[in-house]
Formats: C-alpha cells, structure tokens, sequence
C-alpha cells in the first residue's frame, strides 16, 4: 500500500494507527480515509472522521480502490470489518471520496483565510518569499508558468536553496474554485508564512492529491517546527508488493 507522504519529511507520530481493510497495513488515521456505514447500511466516505458508529479504513488511491470495487474486495473487507453483509456500496464511491478531499482541503483554506494565515497577491507573496518567511507555497492549475518560477525562486532565495527542486504545489482546481473557498477575488497564488497553518494545510492536501494520483506532493519547510504531512512513511516502501496484491 501506498500511502501520502511528504519525502523531506520523516518524523515519528504519536497519532493513533488504523487498519486499511484493503491491505491490512496500518498508518496513522490522519493519512487514511473512514469509510463510514450508515444506518440504512448505505457506505459513504467520512474523511473528517465525524460520523457515529463504527468506519473502516482504507490507504489506497483512487485507482487501486476501483480495482478493489470492482473485484469484490472492498465490499469483502467491508463485510469483515463491520461484521455484516448487510451494505451497499455506490457505484460512485471513489467519485464521492475525492470529491470530499477536495472539499476538506477547500475547507481548510477557507479556515486558515479567515484566521489570516495566508498571503495572497504576487508581491505580498514574493517578498515574503525573498524573507525566508513562506512555510508553503500553492498555485491555482490555471496559473502561468511564469508565475509560478517567479514565486518558487524567490522562495528558494530566501530559503537559501538555490538549485533545489524547491517550488510548491500546484492544486487540482483553477482559480474561480480558489477564490471562492477563500472568499477573496482572482486568487492565483497562496502562500502560508505560518508553519502551524502549513501543517494542517498539508495534512488536508496530502491525502487530496495522493488520492487522485498526482504526481508528487507539496515542497514544505523543513526549519523548525518541521512542516509534517499526514504521511505514513513507514509503510510507503510496501507500495509494489500491496498494489500487486490487489491486483490479484
């Protein structure tokens, strides 16, 4: 099983652990997704792990869990974890689970807006950056190119990291689906100067892009407090041999 991880980042946690049903590996639940069972026996994502009774978990992507779906290995894990056979499972799960990442992610940066824990604004950001104060550095899909060099160079100037591949993240939604998360107009760019606010941010995001299969999560600080992901990085080097399995 593959899970979300940060690769600069690797730090023990204290979180509690859970069981992904798919794989049987076990992660901190902050880098899982709960499955949640209704009481119509209806199966529905829970990924802020809020709804009563019991959940199961699960650490695979999207495509892996369709693989799952479609050979009967959810819906078996399902069974065993909730220990009835009496569920249902919508044909549209893997669509609702990444549809509530997005929206959790969304959430989070609405939440940090409003509690003024982000900078937006090419220059606000850039001089910031050129500071050493950025802890994370976001990007609408629809931002230019140009935009985004610019911003990731100053930020690897004011961290002295000339040369590195640091450069941020750029998010799933363009810029109309940004601004109005967080209730601000034309929002391009996002940087986040907290290292507080970047790790809950990331914790969110991490899951978000794992889920959809994205290439690489986001460049974090690495100065202390440590920005931490909702990563589970003792089991990532499992991924071949669980994706294989599920496979079988």
């Amino acid at each position: 099983m593959r899970v979300p991880h940060n690769d600069r980042v690797n730090e023990p946690s204290d979180e509690p652990e859970r069981r992904c049903i798919l794989t049987g590996e076990r992660a901190p639940k902050a880098g899982l997704i709960r499955l949640a069972l209704g009481p119509d026996g209806q199966v529905a994502p829970d990924v802020r792990a809020k709804a009563p009774g019991r959940g199961a978990w699960i650490g695979v992507d999207r495509s892996a869990l369709e693989v799952a779906m479609a050979k009967g290995k959810l819906k078996g894990g399902l069974a065993r974890a909730h220990k009835t056979s009496s569920l249902s499972i919508p044909d549209d799960l893997a669509e609702r689970v990444e549809k509530s990442l997005e929206q959790a992610t969304l959430n989070r940066l609405g939440l940090e807006a409003r509690a003024g824990e982000l900078l937006t604004g090419t220059d606000r950001i850039e001089e910031a950056a050129r500071r050493g104060q950025l802890a994370l550095l976001l990007h609408s899909s629809d931002a230019a190119n140009d935009g985004k060099r610019k911003l990731a160079q100053a930020w690897r100037v004011g961290r002295e990291e000339e040369g590195t591949g640091l450069s941020g993240v750029t998010l799933p939604v363009d810029r109309d689906r940004l601004s109005a998360a967080l209730g601000r107009e034309n929002t391009v760019h996002i940087g986040v100067s907290s290292h507080a606010a970047a790790k809950r941010i990331s914790a969110d995001l991490d899951r978000w892009i794992y889920f959809i299969g994205a290439a690489s999560p986001p460049d974090l600080a690495e100065s202390p407090p440590k920005v931490q992901g909702s990563a589970a990085h003792d089991i990532a080097k499992n991924a071949e041999k669980q994706e294989a399995g599920l496979e079988k």
